[in-house]
């Protein structure tokens, strides 16, 4: 072995229980986190079916009749086939 690969072992095991404290509480912090977004996805989820269900059920709105004028697309329509 080399003394730099010997060197970097002793750092690292010397630095062995700060490095396994901070792999610990990332790891926890991750584990708060996943469980935050849950719960904020089954509130979200939760409070979307309460409302629907509780919400008064919507009149049909009539529409009026009305035509659309589609003269502009069908020139460009026949444009593009002409070519």
């Amino acid at each position: 072995m080399s003394q730099a690969k010997v060197d970097r072992y002793k750092e690292e095991k010397k630095n062995r229980e700060k490095i396994m404290k901070k792999q610990k509480m990332e790891w926890l912090l991750t584990k708060i986190g996943l469980c935050v977004f849950g719960v904020a996805v089954l509130g979200w989820a939760g409070f979307s079916v309460y409302q629907s269900m509780t919400a008064e059920p919507q009149t049909a709105v009539e529409l009026e009749n009305y035509t659309v004028d589609t003269g502009a697309l069908d020139e460009y329509l026949n444009g593009l086939t002409q070519e």
